[in-house]
């Protein structure tokens, strides 16, 4: 940030003027320029430690093992059952000759069942893994969407950070202006060659900007902690803008056509509602499912021994191997009911499909003019802050020989400021508008991210 400063405000005060706000820049220019975070190592530790994107990779990971279930249900299944009993039996009766009689066994008795099932037409299982693939897909989509939502919301933080420390500097050193101008002002008034209404203008403009300072202070304080939560680690200081390898660039391709062409094919957000409209789909099919047969491959040995009280100290071995074939009849109509309801389902899936399409093309229209119309605003601030501190120069050397007011110079002084802010916000909300069309398109985060930091001070 550099602030030019020429001409005296009045005799003397010229050199004092220019001490302050050289001394002001200088300061702010060296916490800028000392080495601190820049936004990739921002990008990097709230990719790390953002307690949303950990939630979103437990959910992707949650999602992914929904596959391996269901492929599961269609390899075979293999049971073994085993139980062993003690049997006391006592039998109360007669005998031939009326006689009551009791009689008393006791005795082991086992048995062992090793059972294989194997689906052979499973429609629904069919239909379930498919659903399960496009489930993974939709989480895996998901994922990249919050990633490539965090890219934007590190880069919101990150500048709105950036133009609060910023601010704070352009207050101080319009403070540092409005301070020497108010004691020159005094001085003048004492020797006789000022008026009291150049007094009174000073010091209302020093009082404004001392109000302004609190509340830059505490809005560069605020941005600061929304920054440390989302990075999840302290912030000292930040890599400012480097004006110097700043160059602001039209979006490549300069259509905005094929850059909507471009987030339609790669944006996650679409991706996830695709993978969603597939599963949905597949809702359908296992709901369908109920009306049709299905058949299994069945394989058992079983052994049992003792197994009645006529059967004690016997062994038996039962060895089977067959078909099952089940075919649905009548249900009451809730199959039927599922089918509707799952038909609904997808319905309602394809118009949040074609609703997101349709807003994203908005989003992305919206993102192309402010990186476009960006480039041209930065162009004319740059101009404008130019002619701003030539004002201010000729304010001075006007006041100087008697032609202007101190009123005229702190104007000037207050139009070079509101410029500079204004060049830096343009800057900056530039930069975040880059970040958005490249998440929105889908683009690499890191590539995004490294881009954007190599206009920032090494």
């Amino acid at each position: 940030m550099v602030f030019f400063v020429d001409g005296d405000a009045a005799p003397g005060a010229g050199r004092r003027l220019r001490g302050v706000v050289v001394g002001a820049a200088l300061a702010a220019g060296l916490a800028a320029s000392a080495w601190g975070m820049d936004l990739r190592q921002a990008y990097e530790a709230a990719l790390e430690n953002d307690a949303s994107i950990r939630a979103s990779r437990a959910a992707a990971e949650a999602g992914r093992e929904r596959l391996p279930q269901a492929r599961s249900q269609l390899l075979p299944n293999v049971s073994f059952n085993a139980g062993r009993n003690y049997n006391d039996l006592t039998s109360e009766g007669r005998n031939v000759l009326g006689q009551p009689t009791t009689s008393q066994t006791q005795y082991w008795s086992g048995s062992q069942v090793l059972s294989v099932r194997q689906p052979l037409y499973r429609p629904y299982l069919t239909a379930q893994l498919k659903q399960a693939e496009a489930q993974v897909q939709d989480a895996d989509a998901t994922l990249e969407r919050d990633e490539q939502s965090l890219v934007v919301r590190v880069g919101e933080s990150y500048f709105d950070a950036l133009l609060a420390r910023e601010q704070v500097a352009l207050v101080l050193a319009q403070k540092a202006t409005y301070t020497t101008q108010l004691d020159a002002a005094r001085k003048g008034f004492a020797a006789g060659s000022g008026t009291r209404t150049d007094v009174d203008d000073a010091q209302a403009r020093l009082d404004l900007t001392v109000a302004q300072e609190l509340e830059a202070r505490q809005n560069e304080s605020y941005t600061l902690h929304r920054l440390e939560t989302l990075t999840g680690q302290p912030v000292e200081s930040l890599a400012g803008v480097d004006a110097g390898r700043f160059v602001p660039q039209e979006p490549v391709p300069a259509s905005v056509q094929e850059w909507i062409a471009r987030a339609e094919e790669h944006s996650p957000e679409l991706q996830s509602l695709q993978a969603q409209l597939e599963a949905a789909r597949q809702e359908i099919e296992k709901a369908k499912a109920g009306h049709r047969p299905t058949l299994d491959a069945v394989a058992q040995w079983a052994r049992t021994n003792s197994d009645t009280v006529t059967s004690v100290n016997s062994r038996y071995d039962n060895k089977t191997l067959g078909l099952q074939l089940s075919i649905p009849l009548y249900s009451g109509g809730y199959v039927s009911s599922t089918v509707r309801q799952a038909v609904a389902t997808q319905t309602r899936v394809q118009e949040m499909l074609e609703a997101t399409r349709r807003d994203l093309g908005v989003r992305v229209y919206r993102e192309f003019r402010g990186v476009t119309e960006g480039v041209l605003r930065i162009r004319a601030l740059e101009q404008a802050v130019r002619s701003a501190e030539q004002a201010v120069r000729s304010s001075r050397k006007s006041f100087e020989a008697g032609s202007r007011t101190s009123l005229d110079v702190l104007n000037a002084e207050q139009q070079r400021i509101a410029a500079l802010r204004d060049l830096a916000q343009a800057r900056y909300v530039y930069l975040v508008s880059r970040l958005r069309l490249q998440s929105l398109a889908g683009d690499d985060r890191l590539a995004s991210v490294m881009e954007v930091n190599g206009w920032l001070r090494p």
